[in-house]
């Protein structure tokens, strides 16, 4: 691994795990604060929001500003509004707000500030192991490193924020934003030590979402998150009513399914992605289909262990696909485009979360089980994609790599 990554897989295992915090206490707490599952779903959806508008714009701030003003700048936004939304929630608990008052105070903290913020540290970590690596092996290697760092924080977030919930809904909201602030003070204290990328151009060049050596793979990366998303939002719903838990007991439990997901994540990602070595197209052509399975078990879960089955199943599946989405729409593009391509992946998965959070809580309202087909239909789109599109196979992604490969050894 590049030892220039080190800081930035830190960054993104820092600042997810405190946005996992807080994901075991959404449902309950927000039917403490009265508000309904499409209320909640469209905090996370305007959250995605943001993050899809400003991705491109921190990849631009990336190649303008450098590393650590990015890098510090999403920090500060993150922690103000997560500190914003503890405060909120406190205020609506006590009775001090309203909840109409209230769903504003959240939408403006939550979502807007800090579905801004945490944008940029993604977008940095990607665009840096696009810039650090050449081959197709070792850009796939280096994407699993910053999934694996992402499914560190399912492990040790929901844990964490489980455990805490289970003395206080608010102890997790409190917890957040003060993680946040301790790492951007060391972000200040490190990163500027990094030593500066000469061979990254002073202007790079773009990439539209309608390139044709991208486009496919950003179709299937939607199609895979969207999956994700429409189930990852009602999980806490799910496990409420298929289990009649209270409150506590719904969000320990979700603690505990997420956990389990994030382990198996992290064991995907972290080791078996690298140790396979495998082209980006194989690993969404075998992982799409475990992903498949575990939506069919979800449907029929009806106990702790067989939900949390599913859920570890769906981690295999996209932990394998969507490093293969990640490397393969890095490696269709150029050299000096790489700061473009994580912005657009990022903001590919940002406006999944847009539709995927109010889509699924607005058809759990309709029926339980609808979200999880909706799941279970993307997720075969992709899988379709991946195999019956030509484009998909003609994207000159094995040409990149020997490319890489040629002026590696070259230089």
């Amino acid at each position: 691994m590049p030892r220039s990554l080190v800081p930035l897989l830190v960054a993104v295992l820092v600042l997810f795990s405190a946005q996992q915090l807080l994901t075991p206490v959404l449902a309950p707490l927000s039917r403490e604060l009265a508000l309904t599952e499409t209320q909640l779903g469209l905090v996370i959806t305007v959250a995605a929001l943001m993050l899809t508008v400003t991705s491109p714009l921190w990849g631009r701030a990336l190649d303008a500003f450098g590393l650590r003003t990015v890098l510090v700048a999403g920090l500060v936004l993150s922690t103000v509004g997560l500190a914003g939304f503890a405060g909120a929630a406190a205020a609506g608990l006590d009775g001090a707000t309203t909840p109409p008052v209230t769903f504003a105070l959240i939408l403006a903290t939550r979502s807007l500030l800090f579905g801004a913020g945490i944008a940029a540290v993604p977008v940095a970590a990607l665009a840096a192991a696009s810039t650090a690596t050449s081959t197709e092996a070792d850009r796939t290697r280096a994407v699993g490193l910053v999934g694996a760092a992402q499914g560190v924080s399912l492990v040790l977030g929901p844990a964490v924020g489980g455990l805490l919930a289970v003395l206080s809904l608010l102890l997790p909201l409190y917890l957040a934003p003060a993680i946040t602030a301790l790492l951007a003070v060391w972000v200040l204290a490190t990163v500027a030590r990094m030593p500066a990328r000469a061979e990254r151009p002073a202007r790079a060049a773009g990439v539209r979402p309608w390139d044709h050596r991208v486009l496919p793979f950003l179709v299937i990366g939607f199609l895979l998150y969207v999956s994700l998303s429409l189930v990852q939002v009602v999980v806490g719903f799910v496990i409420a009513d298929r289990l009649e838990l209270a409150s506590q007991a719904t969000a320990g439990a979700t603690g505990i399914v997420l956990f389990a997901a994030g382990v198996v994540l992290v064991g995907v990602q972290g080791a078996l992605v690298p140790k396979l070595g495998w082209p980006a197209l194989r690993l969404m052509r075998v992982g799409i289909p475990v992903a498949v399975a575990s939506f069919v078990l979800l449907l029929v879960a009806g106990a702790l262990w067989s939900i949390t089955a599913a859920f570890a199943l769906l981690a295999l599946g996209l932990g394998l696909a969507i490093p293969g989405f990640t490397a393969a729409a890095s490696l269709a593009v150029g050299p000096d485009q790489h700061g473009a391509i994580a912005g657009l992946v990022t903001a590919t998965t940002g406006a999944t979360f847009m539709v995927g959070p109010l889509l699924g809580t607005a058809l759990y309202e309709v029926a339980p089980a609808a979200p999880v087909l909706a799941s279970l239909i993307a997720v075969v789109g992709a899988w379709a994609f991946v195999w019956v599109f030509a484009a998909a196979r003609r994207t000159g992604v094995s040409s990149a790599g020997r490319e890489g490969t040629a002026s590696r050894s070259s230089g």
